[in-house]
């Protein structure tokens, strides 16, 4: 088991939360998790490179021990920022980015503010739009119910026990190994008196974490005013892999070939399972077998 070390940057208002695999000193790997998980959920995958990198992982701002900032500061930009200070404070350079959902996007998007420091991007089913074809409406009906219905999820447990056998029987987890299930509920969750837990990403924090997100798949997202961030993929100038899953439902499918259809030096993989955390020696040998073509 790769020595894992715990640590944040920032002060309590803007703490990002850190988690790196392995001894410095190594070209870095990145890893950016989806919406509503938290670093930990990548520690299979992160165990095995750790061989060949030094491997980060961070908290996203309202997920595990990161800040958790007002409703209207979960903008794509706002991910972006965060992360690109994480790389100022680290100094990182030749960067690795592997990247799963909107956490995609984040790297994505970093890679242009910050464009010498990364050598190539590992991404799976990004968010994402083509600033082309914005349309000018509000969220569908199903658009609404997306980012309303999750305020009545579940939020506390009374154990992890009970936790972990509440997230087994949900079909989006359900074929994630043991491993990474545990690992999201030890440390996606706070510890509560007498042994109950909370989801640090709670559901008022997730359903202002989405919005964006469902307006971007719906075509409409037009950011705050420092605009819509979806242009800056036209100026990402290190290689960059957009990977898929055949059993991903078709908007993942369609925002991946958005994000294909405007990155420059582009490249495409499907995969038999969706994420990292069902099948994450697949997904190792995907990235070993990207990265010697790609380096810098």
């Amino acid at each position: 088991m790769t020595h894992q070390q715990r640590f944040s940057i920032g002060s309590a208002e803007d703490r990002i939360a850190l988690v790196q695999w392995g001894a410095a000193g190594k070209p870095p790997a990145l890893l950016l998790h989806g919406t509503s998980f938290c670093a930990d959920v990548w520690d299979e995958l992160a165990d095995d490179l750790a061989a060949d990198y030094t491997v980060i992982a961070l908290d996203r701002r309202g997920h595990g021990e990161s800040h958790k900032p007002a409703a209207d500061r979960y903008h794509f930009i706002d991910y972006a920022e965060d992360l690109c200070r994480v790389i100022d404070a680290l100094d990182l350079r030749g960067i690795y980015g592997i990247g799963h959902s909107a956490g995609a996007t984040d790297l994505l998007l970093a890679a242009k503010l910050l464009p010498q420091r990364f050598s190539q991007l590992f991404v799976m089913e990004p968010t994402a739009m083509n600033p082309r074809a914005a349309r000018d409406a509000e969220l569908s009906e199903g658009g609404r119910f997306s980012v309303e219905g999750v305020l009545r999820r579940q939020a506390e447990f009374d154990s992890f026990d009970a936790a972990f056998k509440r997230f087994r029987a949900a079909p989006a987890f359900a074929n994630w190994t043991e491993a990474s299930l545990r690992a999201f509920i030890r440390h996606g969750f706070l510890a509560l008196e007498g042994g109950r837990l909370r989801l640090r990403c709670t559901p008022e924090i997730e359903s202002a974490v989405l919005r964006p997100i469902i307006e971007t798949m719906e075509q409409i997202y037009k950011g705050d005013a420092r605009g819509n961030p979806f242009t800056w993929f036209t100026e990402i100038d290190c290689p960059v892999r957009v990977t898929t899953s055949e059993k991903s439902w078709r908007i993942y499918k369609d925002m991946a070939s958005r994000a294909v259809s405007l990155i420059p030096d582009v490249s495409r993989l499907q995969f038999d399972h969706c994420v990292v955390q069902e099948a994450p020696q697949l997904v190792l040998g995907a990235l070993r077998e990207f990265a010697p073509a790609t380096a810098k």
